[in-house]
């Protein structure tokens, strides 16, 4: 029983950590397609306020300001064309989508396993360590090396688990390398 809670309860860290990848490499490619100046700004302070930030379970009230401000410019457009009423309509969206996935993102930054399940997984390692004391293994050092053997590799899962659950503030923490790529395709490669 133990092994399937730890089992699932891995999973759905790796698969949160992924999501989490996943959200923060889609937000920076809608932020490519943004009107050029207020993209980079918000790029920016994603990258050099709002990374940092998250470390500590925040967000940046400047990234969010630019945000505005890049939607704010977006709206202010006035397209006279039918091409330039496409393209208002598909910037609209790619900020609808920019907006949408910050926001993922911020969620993932304070969101992770409920108490209860940690409870269960610490108590379920605990017990399982302990079922090991039932039966006997000759000669007593081959037992105490399974014992041990198990009790790791039990503290290790659940480590991973830990480090996995919280993917912008752990050990194991995603990257702004997408919005740095969509940073430097937007200034045209300059540093």
């Amino acid at each position: 029983m133990f092994g399937v809670s730890v089992g699932f309860s891995l999973f759905l860290t790796w698969q949160q950590y992924n999501t989490a990848r996943q959200v923060a490499k889609n937000e920076a490619v809608a932020v490519g397609s943004g009107v050029q100046d207020q993209a980079i700004s918000y790029t920016r302070s994603v990258v050099e306020e709002e990374w940092p930030s998250m470390r500590q379970g925040q967000e940046s009230p400047r990234a969010k300001t630019r945000l505005v401000e890049l939607r704010r410019s977006v709206q202010d457009f006035q397209p006279r064309t039918d091409a330039q009423s496409d393209l208002y309509s598909a910037s609209l969206a790619e900020l609808d989508e920019l907006e949408a996935n910050r926001e993922l993102r911020l969620l993932a930054v304070n969101e992770g396993i409920p108490y209860i399940v940690w409870i269960v997984l610490v108590i379920g390692g605990v017990l399982t360590v302990a079922f090991t004391y039932l039966f006997g293994i000759e000669p007593a050092w081959l037992h105490a090396v399974a014992v041990a053997g198990l009790a790791l590799m039990v503290s290790l899962v659940l480590h991973v688990i830990g480090v996995l659950d919280y993917p912008f503030n752990s050990g194991v923490q995603v990257q702004p390398d997408a919005f740095e790529q969509v940073l430097s395709a937007i200034r045209g490669g300059e540093p």
